[in-house]
């Protein structure tokens, strides 16, 4: 037994020793690399990011830049980065381009900028390039499909207006600040505010940078995760004049409003002729109702004798008369005309 214990541990500790020369093998090439760059990693840190599973050469090539560049990366920190779903080298890229710019960034507000901005598709590293080099925001944009931001003034005349945002990226409000979407937003309705409270069209066209001075006092950029440098329009076009269409259109309602009233009215009119109509209908048939009560009185009278012969006799000749007095009359009304 004693003479298989020993071969059996050589062999042990051979096969140890080969895989301790093959993982130092796989790693001498960067452990030199990292070396002479003066941006030493121990073996033992390389084969635990073996182990977890990170790409080493991502890490320590990351460490060496941002060492060349003088910031002091280590790579532990770099390592978490990456397991948190970051990007390790836009990281190191914003902090040299932040370096470089004498802008105050350090790992941990990179790091928190760039897992900010990992969802929305841009880049730690866009953000501080937006910092140092300002860009221009359109503002309608054009992803909204319109083309200009239309207000009206205290005279009724429409403006529509084309303007650009000069922004750059405020860092220390990166995470968690309201995005572009919220600039072009509140500048708009500045925009709008400013135009409708001019007293004339006239006084923007003549001061059109009164609109930018306006807007800008207000502080849009607040709670924003941009710093607003200058809001420039860039055209001013005269519209309608929608005061007047205003007009015109209430004009038009309170004609069709008169008209409606009138044509009730009207109909109440019509009512009432029909209804005194109706009621002369009924007077007449009163009326000849009375008149058939006459030849029955004169009867009983005849029968009672309150009425004799020569009374009717006299009463007849008087009606007789009374119609010709009556016909003479209009005839002579007729002839001499209704002017005479």
């Amino acid at each position: 037994m004693t003479e298989l214990f020993f071969p059996i541990v050589a062999i042990a500790l051979g096969v140890i020793a080969l895989v301790v020369f093959a993982v130092i093998l796989s790693f001498l090439n960067l452990w030199i690399q990292a070396r002479m760059s003066r941006a030493p990693v121990g073996f033992g840190t390389l084969l635990a990011m073996k182990l977890r599973k990170v790409p080493t050469g991502l890490v320590v090539q990351s460490r060496i830049t941002a060492i060349k560049a003088g910031i002091d990366v280590t790579t532990d920190q770099l390592e978490a980065h990456y397991l948190a779903g970051g990007d390790v080298n836009q990281v190191v890229r914003a902090l040299i381009a932040a370096e470089k710019a004498n802008l105050n960034l350090g790992f941990n507000q990179a790091a928190a900028i760039d897992l900010a901005t990992h969802q929305s598709g841009k880049s730690v590293f866009e953000a501080v390039m937006t910092s140092v080099n300002p860009k221009v925001i359109d503002c309608p944009s054009a992803s909204s499909g319109k083309q200009t931001i239309d207000a009206v003034a205290k005279d009724g005349i429409q403006l529509s207006v084309k303007a650009r945002v000069t922004v750059r990226t405020h860092l220390d409000r990166f995470v968690g600040g309201a995005t572009e979407e919220t600039i072009i937003a509140r500048v708009g309705e500045g925009i709008v505010t400013a135009i409708g409270s001019a007293e004339s069209y006239k006084d923007v066209l003549e001061n059109p940078d009164s609109i930018s001075k306006r807007v800008l006092e207000k502080g849009l950029d607040a709670g924003t995760a941009y710093e607003i440098l200058s809001i420039d329009i860039a055209d001013v076009d005269v519209g309608d004049n929608i005061g007047a269409r205003l007009q015109t259109e209430q004009a038009e309602a309170n004609k069709n409003i008169a008209q409606a009233a009138a044509e009730t009215r009207r109909a109440l009119a019509v009512a009432a002729e029909q209804e005194m109509k109706a009621r002369t209908q009924e007077m007449h048939a009163k009326v000849v109702e009375a008149e058939a009560q006459v030849p029955l009185a004169m009867a009983e009278a005849f029968r009672s004798g309150h009425l004799g012969v020569m009374d009717y006799y006299r009463m007849q000749n008087l009606q007789a008369d009374s119609r010709m007095r009556q016909s003479i009359a209009g005839d002579d009304a007729g002839k001499r005309g209704p002017g005479a």
